[in-house]
């Protein structure tokens, strides 16, 4: 700390009225508007701030972190000076502003923090083009509930200024702690730059037998791995976690550098945009693969020659599977969620183990609820996440590890596991529809006129026809929840339409971006016959039950699209 103290400024600002968290406690939008309006940043953050209360906000410590994305430095930069301005007294802040997701949720477990601010808008493409986002974690590791998410929102629509120490400048790029004096404060702000990868490692040392998964990459017989960072914020959990801790070849990661753009893709892990990890597993030479989004939250598993794991069937096959895991032998098992459009396919594993099931709308914020109550060791949704109470984040890397234990105690290979497991439980076929980047006014109408048709009386009962398939509608609704630990009750979650023989279809609004809007629309049906396990599963499975989704929908007349964006 040198020269004067730092002047804290109240500059005077106007709301927006479009800062309203999609949930969780994120804001997502086009970088552009990040960016170029003004103001725009600082009004969240502020909001963001002002959500906690004084007495709880004055000298505490949050956590700062960010998936590197164009405008990330800028955007950290921001938070910085503002939470200065706003009496935080620390923050902890990860080298060059990189942190995982889930890192961030361990490190605000572990020191106690106040919360997090994650700057990351997930799997959407980066750069000037693409989107940003910024999200609110709070006290337990977990993302904003909604009634933190509310008074965010609240709070932008009314905002007249914010506070910030416009000339206060950190090093991002060197670990150690950097002091500030600032006007009018009696004790120093303090920032704390850590090694992105350190404490979070700590952790999962805790969970997994190391010495198991080593001998798996390592040793006779070595099981070749490849995966896939997607130039997000895991390529330094990789390279240190599976390579230099647990000895896989250097050459077992790829796109591990994180850039600003991510390479000019999208950071997803599915088989749309995990194209060059899909190729090099189809060649044969390697026996797993895996691959991250930008902020290291979803997952992708693949086996050999391209063998694909469908989420809802990892989230399963963990289940089964958790005495593998040393974490779970000494904590037990207490109960599983899924989000509802998940497959069922875990509740078939719950079943056996006898232990309860949750079914929860979308987002981890709810299963945050179920795990600090204790109800809760496992949970997922089909969007490729899944965790555990170690956190309260879906955590990709800790999947990845969990299945590479599951390998090493079993001694067979992915494909003979997930076989095995449709053996046992049966297979649960499903796929995902999302119809992306729609007019928010045309996907409101025909969500309203949708449940208007499917919750009506007379809509129980009627039969379809396509091919020599017949369905009978047994059951519908427009889903809510109520949460068993607080009687929290969250209304119009989806719509769900299921079948006389258990097939389901879902139809659900989704609108992260602010901006445009997606319609998903989800189909599953369950085979118990082993012998009816290898079919293709939207031509020869699902093919019927999308072909009435289309019908009673009318979404691609309705949009004019002939068909998906994208299909998981």
């Amino acid at each position: 700390m040198e020269g004067s103290p730092i002047p804290v400024l109240t500059v005077p600002t106007a709301p927006y009225e479009d800062q309203r968290p999609a949930g969780g406690g994120g804001l997502r939008r086009p970088t552009g508007l990040f960016e170029g309006q003004r103001n725009y940043l600082p009004n969240f953050i502020q909001s963001v701030l002002s959500s906690i209360d004084l007495r709880d906000r004055q000298g505490c410590t949050m956590v700062v972190g960010s998936d590197g994305r164009y405008f990330s430095r800028t955007a950290t930069e921001i938070v910085v000076q503002m939470a200065a301005a706003n009496g935080i007294g620390r923050l902890i802040i990860g080298q060059n502003g990189i942190l995982s997701t889930p890192a961030v949720s361990c490190i605000i477990r572990k020191i106690k923090a106040a919360g997090g601010i994650i700057l990351t808008a997930s799997h959407c493409p980066g750069g000037p083009g693409g989107e940003f986002g910024v999200k609110f974690n709070v006290a337990n590791g977990g993302p904003a509930p909604d009634v933190v998410s509310d008074k965010i929102y609240q709070i932008s629509k009314t905002i007249e200024e914010y506070a910030i120490c416009p000339d206060l400048r950190i090093d991002l790029s060197r670990l150690g702690r950097q002091e500030f004096d600032l006007e009018n404060k009696f004790k120093p702000f303090r920032v704390e730059i850590v090694d992105p990868v350190d404490i979070y490692l700590n952790l999962l040392r805790t969970i997994f037998d190391f010495n198991a998964i080593k001998s798996l990459l390592t040793g006779p017989g070595q099981l070749k791995i490849r995966v896939d960072a997607m130039h997000g914020v895991m390529g330094p959990y990789v390279r240190k976690v599976l390579c230099d801790e647990l000895g896989a070849p250097a050459n077992s990661a790829i796109n591990c550098v994180p850039l600003e753009d991510f390479g000019g893709q999208h950071p997803d892990p599915n088989l749309t945009y995990a194209t060059t990890l899909l190729e090099a597993m189809k060649g044969g030479e390697y026996g797993f693969g895996a691959a991250f989004d930008a902020d290291g939250d979803r997952y992708m598993i693949l086996g050999q020659n391209g063998f694909f794991v469908s989420p809802s069937d990892s989230l399963a096959i963990i289940a089964a599977n958790l005495s593998c895991i040393p974490y779970f032998r000494q904590m037990g098992v207490r109960g599983f969620g899924r989000s509802m459009p998940t497959s069922m396919a875990l509740d078939r594993v719950a079943k056996s183990m006898k232990v309860p099931v949750y079914e929860t709308p979308a987002g981890w914020r709810f299963f945050s609820n179920l795990m600090d109550s204790g109800r809760c060791s496992l949970c997922g949704e089909e969007s490729f996440g899944t965790g555990s109470d170690h956190l309260r984040e879906k955590d990709g890397l800790w999947a990845v590890l969990v299945w590479l234990s599951i390998i090493a105690a079993r001694k067979q290979s992915v494909e003979e596991i997930v076989r095995d497991h449709w053996a046992k439980y049966g297979r649960h076929y499903y796929c995902r529809f999302d119809y992306e980047g729609l007019e928010p006014k045309a996907t409101y109408y025909i969500m309203r006129d949708l449940e208007a048709l499917v919750t009506d009386k007379s809509f129980i009962g009627q039969q379809f026809a396509v091919g020599s398939h017949i369905y009978s509608i047994a059951k519908t609704d427009s889903f809510e929840y109520v949460d068993p630990v607080d009687g929290t009750v969250t209304k119009k979650q989806g719509l769900r339409i299921i079948f006389s023989d258990a097939s389901r279809l879902i139809f659900r609004l989704s609108s992260s971006s602010g901006v445009r809007a997606t319609i998903r629309l989800y189909a599953e049906s369950y085979e118990r016959d082993p012998s009816g396990h290898d079919q293709e599963p939207q031509r020869a499975v699902l093919s019927p039950l999308i072909a009435i989704a289309l019908k009673i929908s009318q979404i691609h007349e309705r949009t004019g699209r002939r068909g998906p964006t994208v299909i998981t």
